[in-house]
């Protein structure tokens, strides 16, 4: 089940209960710490997530999924490997 845009699961997301965050989805790309610029793209393309992207995965999410130190996929690159499987699973 799809439940962003970037491949992030969150309903396992630590922010979400704290900070009433209804995602990228439910929120039209406006979660709570404001607009997520990939979720964004994603829509400005419609695309339903990154995964369906030509370019997946981008400079902005390689970044977001690898290097972001405080807030990045543990382990790293998880949730590229979520939009590769969402994307096998939409064929």
């Amino acid at each position: 089940m799809v439940e962003s845009r970037c491949g992030l699961i969150c309903s396992e997301c630590s922010y979400k209960e704290p900070c009433k965050c209804g995602g990228c989805i439910e929120t039209n790309g406006h979660p709570f710490h404001g607009e997520c610029p990939v979720a964004v793209c994603c829509q400005r393309k419609g695309h339903n997530h990154c995964g369906q992207c030509e370019a997946m995965p981008c400079r902005q999410l390689y970044t977001y999924s690898y290097l972001d130190k405080e807030h990045g996929d543990n382990p790293p690159g998880a949730r590229i490997r979520i939009l590769k499987r969402w994307a096998k699973e939409r064929k």
